[in-house]
């Protein structure tokens, strides 16, 4: 696994040039946004009991990924990842939709909550880690954590122990963060034509 990881560093190391010379409106690594959208019923009740984690956000529009740092997003993925036990909400609260950190169980929204929060406590800004709406390709919704780096977006799933750029993963990309106002939502336009089959 960490011949893999350092394997994958080094091609976004060697891809970092080109990707960060463009604009990322037209830039695939990163995922195109659409605009201002409706905001997940989930995360508005969120930000009602959280409300200083979902203000005004005026940090970078991108992290430059470091060996430390791109080890740090590892690290977190993979121990956020273990900690956790994949439940629903139906089956922890009895409700259909509810977001928060987890406490040793929860859904795709507790992990991304999670992964995020520690991420911030390492220090990252958080106009970089932006909670993403996806639709798997059985058609249901699920949630990764998008991070915004001179790289492209990368995605950090509690489906997959790896790190990819978004447009490499199976989803149909639907909505994410703000990156200006984390109570707030813009929606992605994926044009892509996904021929993943299934997650390893």
């Amino acid at each position: 696994m960490k011949h893999i990881a350092a394997l994958a560093l080094l091609i976004l190391l060697s891809v970092a040039p080109a990707i960060a010379s463009q604009d990322q409106f037209t830039d695939p690594a990163y995922a195109p946004e659409q605009g201002p959208t409706s905001t997940p019923v989930g995360h508005y009740v969120f930000c009602k009991s959280h409300a200083g984690e979902c203000g005004t956000l005026t940090g970078p529009a991108t992290e430059i990924l470091t060996e430390k740092l791109w080890a740090e997003l590892q690290e977190t993925n993979n121990a956020v990842n273990a900690s956790v036990a994949p439940v629903t909400d139906e089956d922890l609260y009895r409700v259909a939709e509810y977001w928060t950190y987890p406490d040793g169980a929860g859904d795709c929204e507790d992990y991304v909550l999670e992964k995020r929060r520690e991420l911030i406590a390492k220090g990252w800004p958080a106009s970089t880690l932006l909670m993403t709406v996806v639709r798997k390709q059985d058609g249901e919704g699920h949630a990764v954590l998008l991070v915004r780096t001179d790289r492209g977006d990368l995605a950090l799933d509690n489906l997959d122990g790896e790190i990819h750029l978004w447009n490499e993963t199976p989803y149909t990309y639907l909505k994410r963060q703000s990156q200006t106002d984390a109570s707030r939502w813009v929606g992605l336009e994926d044009g892509r034509i996904i021929q993943v089959a299934s997650m390893h």
